[in-house]
């Protein structure tokens, strides 16, 4: 997807020097003072207060050795994308903490055994820089993939360093493009050529902290003095390039997001001239060009020409006469979601859900008839499918397939949809006797609300056992019932069954409205003054669990991170009666000042204005913070956040720990000192912080252990 800008799940934010505005309503402003003596003080004051507890936990060790066998697992699959007829594959295992970029040929990597060649060793190359490098992200020039621009993190933050690094002598380039730490964005033109958002300095950032323009930037020149193409606003949340190849040359864009979700689109040949606004409406995502059309998803209803588009579909538009058309119109039970669209070389993969189960399929447009052929790819049914690759000059794509009880599996996708299954991982916990089912709770207003459950058969036909209910229900992210995809999110099918099912643990997964598993209109949904219905569904999910007999509140826990901690916030502060144990992961938390702190300032199209009384007036009502209430039985909660977060500002999850500790409930509270938004910066630590969160639900809801 090309036009990816910085989300609450998976991009940058802007470190800011201070803690903003001063208030005497707040008597823990300090502790947002990141590097700040006074607050680190605190910090490591807290981290020995709960850790000791929680470490002594005697399941607490079983626990940390079995998420980092299944973490740093060689056994694990290698993702990997296609390009210039090699596969790369970014890898963490114990003897690569930081990580190998690496490469194998497509046909070593189709017969199920790569033979992988290291491009870039980011151990080595910390060691021999004497730097904290975590591997950030990596921008390369389609299709040869030779000319690169590598980011590198200081500690995990999101705010990165970036060099030119050349893969045919896998090395860094003496001389070439480079940026100090920020927020940057490039896209390649040609091999001399780059669109760069940059941080330079005064007046180049929004107020959320990122470019405010995109530059030409050529070989040999300043940056500084790189000609603007688009220059945007200062209330803007970022202006920022894309860029896509084919054998007419590079389809270049600059699209400026006017908030969050929404953003203007422009473009301009090969980077040449004034670049022309595209008539697209402003809730789209661009996904590339195919055949002299931009293939864009919508998400808002758009009448254009005289014909109408619902929101959700699949458009092509022509960047040449200007016209539109349907590539794809998913129905009301399906969604496409902004990572469900890869474009090769003459069609493109569409991934959809139905129902919140994965589907597949290859779009085609006949170029006599116009009209577009979908041909289903026949992959398992009933679980997730991933698109791992598509395009990198090829029609040829990988794509996977997994369940909450079935281990990953690499399929090989030919350009006819001949389907081989390549590679597989084993299982990494026994789920001979774990049951899945999707069941639905019915929420406040009377909307169906989809969920996942996942248990041994027995442990949930006796009832009444400990369950961990996670959500999300925000920024269009469908949360799906994964067996490996995201392992920053521990409740999910390989490290929740071994660590929490095997011991007659109850995982439920809540669809609830915010994210967009049933399209954008899921998401919109719970927007804004809306955001009350996201929260009514989690516990309209809780409800119907102890209705059924599957839990009680005295045996339910919740676990929620980012956003998710926002709305863990809100359990704990709207139904504290309903939940025994809370994990509350890097959190939004103090809904007053959010838009001041980091990156905030860029979610107000989800959220709203906390600074406009009739906004602040819906977001006071479920404002964590500001309702957290002293003689309120609250249950003890797990905080844990990052120093190094520079997108959620650690002292929302800092001020939750001290202002409910003044009020009698101290909570557990872990704060790693390096980690960014994800909240470990390896795979050892990320077991670590694993371990901790299922001790901490065994010890809340289990009971003391045998």
């Amino acid at each position: 997807m090309l036009n990816k800008i910085a989300l609450l799940g998976t991009a940058a934010a802007i470190m800011l020097g201070s803690a903003g505005a001063k208030s005497a309503e707040d008597p823990y402003l300090w502790l947002e003072e990141v590097e700040g003596a006074k607050a680190l003080d605190w910090v490591r004051e807290k981290n020995a207060e709960s850790l000791g507890v929680l470490e002594g936990d005697a399941r607490f060790q079983p626990m940390y050795d079995e998420a980092k066998s299944i973490l740093n697992s060689t056994a694990r699959v290698p993702d990997g994308s296609i390009h210039a007829g090699a596969v790369y594959n970014f890898w963490q295992d114990a003897d690569h903490v930081r990580g190998v970029w690496r490469r194998a040929s497509v046909k070593s990597y189709k017969s199920g055994a790569p033979e992988w060649e290291t491009v870039i060793d980011y151990d080595k190359l910390a060691a021999d820089e004497g730097r904290n490098w975590i591997s950030g992200s990596i921008s390369c020039l389609s299709p040869a993939y030779v000319h690169c621009m590598v980011e590198l993190s200081d500690g995990g933050k999101d705010a990165g360093y970036w060099r030119e690094f050349n893969t045919e002598s896998k090395t860094f380039v003496d001389g070439g493009f480079a940026l100090g730490e920020g927020k940057s964005n490039f896209a390649w033109i040609d091999e001399d050529t780059l669109l760069v958002g940059a941080d330079l300095g005064e007046g180049s950032l929004t107020t959320s902290g990122y470019p405010k323009a995109v530059r030409v930037w050529k070989r040999g020149a300043a940056v500084e003095a790189a000609p603007v193409l688009l220059e945007g606003a200062e209330t803007d949340v970022a202006v920022f390039p894309a860029t896509d190849h084919d054998e007419s040359g590079a389809h270049v864009f600059a699209n400026r997001a006017v908030d969050f979700f929404g953003a203007e689109f422009y473009y301009a040949r090969n980077g040449e001239g004034e670049p022309v606004k595209l008539p697209l409406p402003t809730k789209a995502d661009l996904f590339g060009v195919l055949d002299g059309r931009a293939i864009f998803l919508i998400r808002e209803d758009w009448t254009y020409r005289g014909s109408d588009y619902p929101s959700g579909v699949l458009i092509a538009y022509d960047l040449v006469s200007g016209d539109a058309e349907t590539a794809f119109a998913p129905n009301a039970s399906q969604a496409i979601d902004g990572n469900s669209i890869q474009i090769g070389k003459t069609d493109m993969i569409v991934r959809y859900l139905d129902d919140v189960s994965g589907k597949a399929a290859r779009l085609k447009r006949d170029k006599r008839s116009g009209e577009w052929k979908f041909s289903p790819i026949d992959l398992p049914a009933n679980g997730v499918v991933k698109i791992v690759s598509a395009g990198g000059g090829t029609d040829d794509a990988i794509l996977s397939y997994e369940s909450m009880t079935t281990p990953n599996a690499l399929y090989y996708v030919t350009a006819k949809n001949k389907v081989t299954k390549i590679m597989e991982a084993p299982a990494f916990y026994d789920a001979k006797d774990v049951v899945v089912e999707q069941r639905f709770a019915t929420s406040k207003d009377g909307t169906r609300v989809p969920y996942f459950i996942m248990a041994k058969d027995s442990v949930l036909k006796a009832g009444g056992a400990p369950t961990v209910q996670y959500g999300y229900g925000g920024f269009l992210n469908p949360i799906l019932p994964v067996y490996y995809e995201d392992p920053s999110r521990p409740q999910h099918g390989a490290l929740a069954g071994k660590m929490w099912v095997a011991r007659g643990g109850v995982l439920v997964i809540a669809n609830i409205r915010g994210g967009s598993e049933y399209g954008p209109k899921w998401h919109s949904a719970a927007l804004k003054e809306n955001r009350q219905k996201a929260f009514d569904d989690f516990i309209a999910v809780s409800e119907d669990l102890v209705k059924t007999g599957v839990t009680s509140p005295e045996k339910l826990g919740a676990i929620g991170r980012s956003n998710g901690g926002l709305l863990m916030g809100a359990m704990l502060t709207q139904r504290p009666d309903l939940y025994t144990a809370i994990d509350c992961g890097v959190p939004l938390f103090d809904m007053k000042r959010y838009n001041k702190l980091l990156a905030g300032a860029s979610w107000m199209a989800e959220y709203g204005n906390p600074d406009i009384p009739e906004e602040w007036e819906y977001i006071s009502k479920y404002s964590p913070y500001q309702n957290l209430k002293k003689g309120v039985d609250y249950p003890k909660v797990f905080f844990y956040t990052s120093t190094k977060d520079d997108r959620v500002h650690p002292g929302h999850a800092r001020k939750a720990v001290a202002r409910m500790t003044e009020f009698g409930h101290p909570p557990y509270y872990y704060e790693n000192m390096e980690g960014g938004h994800g909240g470990t910066a390896n795979q050892d630590q990320l077991a670590y912080r694993t371990a901790l969160e299922w001790a901490y639900f065994a010890h809340m809801l289990m009971g003391p252990a045998e």
